[in-house]
């Protein structure tokens, strides 16, 4: 006879199975980071040197120079190391935004227990100075609402920031100098930068015909990197917040952006666009699994509007061109 308190196939069920992952801590390279970010200090200081230079002397700002690589006058600053001084303004408040950007994601990775390294910059002899910067998440994030916090917690913090050099660059902007040459390369502007132009003291003159100082071209890049993240698809942070709001549409998503991207170089005339969606594609349109359940309260919801609203005013169709290319 059997015992009637033993369980009874029809009762008894074994647990679900739980999946638990360990990642183990890797040795933080402190000296790697510390090297790249001086690195991107000196690279960036170069560049704005000579943008400030420009600046003070009615030139144009974002001018060539006579040295390889363009932009970058490496030779103009070893024959007076002082001048790097002026490249303050400029590369403060350039790395300032890409950290804040950067510092955003990792903070919001420590809150949720998610094992990320310090920030990598990249110095290159670029018309910025940068290459930009990263981090890498090496551990999995355990719900859709620590991925949207994580992923739009870097483009707010960037964007907040370029907002403030932004406003504060304009007023130290002024017109161009009567018979002042055409910039070796010409900006587009996005909205934001139309309307912070509308509030300052020569809204009257078009955006063309004013001298941006070189915290206004620090602003600039932080909109350009802010649209750039935004984008949604693949693993970029605009890709994270799709796939936080609603998971299945990620991938149909990422090929709408993807053709987006194309068709945006094909008519707009910048191939810059065709690089992106070549990067889009190489990121995989797929998203790592992430549990689908819960999902975004409301709050969060509005955030990703308030993520929207960020692209539509930092995005601009064709971001610049070289001068030569258009004859001017």
């Amino acid at each position: 006879m059997s015992d009637p308190l033993s369980p009874t196939p029809s009762t008894y069920e074994l647990p679900a199975p739980v999946e638990v992952f360990i990642v183990p801590r890797r040795k933080v390279r402190y000296w790697l980071h510390a090297l790249l970010l001086l690195g991107t200090v000196f690279t960036t200081l170069v560049v704005g040197a000579r943008m400030e230079y420009n600046f003070l002397h009615n030139l144009p700002v974002l001018a060539a120079g006579g040295e390889f690589p363009p932009f970058f006058q490496l030779g103009w600053i070893l024959q007076s190391p002082a001048r790097l001084l002026l490249g303050i303004p400029f590369a403060g408040a350039l790395l300032i935004i890409l950290l804040a950007h950067e510092m955003g994601h990792y903070c919001y990775c420590l809150k949720y227990g998610v094992y990320a390294t310090l920030p990598f910059f990249i110095p290159a002899p670029t018309l910025i100075g940068t290459m930009g910067a990263f981090i890498l998440i090496r551990s999995p994030i355990r719900s859709r609402s620590d991925l949207f916090d994580i992923g739009i917690a870097g483009p707010i913090a960037g964007f907040v920031l370029s907002v403030i050099a932004l406003f504060f660059a304009i007023f130290l902007s002024r017109p161009m100098a009567p018979g002042m040459a055409a910039p070796d390369i010409l900006l587009g502007y996005p909205l934001i930068f139309h309307f912070a132009h509308w509030l300052g003291p020569y809204s009257r003159l078009p955006m063309d015909h004013m001298q941006l100082h070189p915290i206004a071209i620090a602003a600039w890049v932080g909109m350009f990197a802010t649209a750039l993240n935004l984008l949604p698809g693949g693993q970029l942070d605009g890709g994270h917040i799709v796939f936080s709001l609603w998971p299945r549409a990620h991938r149909w998503v990422s090929m709408l952006s993807l053709v987006g991207l194309i068709l945006l170089g094909y008519f707009r005339h910048w191939e810059g666009w065709y690089v992106w969606a070549v990067l889009l594609f190489l990121s995989g349109l797929r998203h790592p699994r992430v549990s689908p359940w819960p999902g975004l309260d409301s709050k969060r919801k509005l955030l990703a509007l308030f993520a929207l609203a960020m692209l539509i005013l930092t995005i601009v169709p064709t971001p610049f061109h070289f001068a030569a290319w258009t004859g001017q």
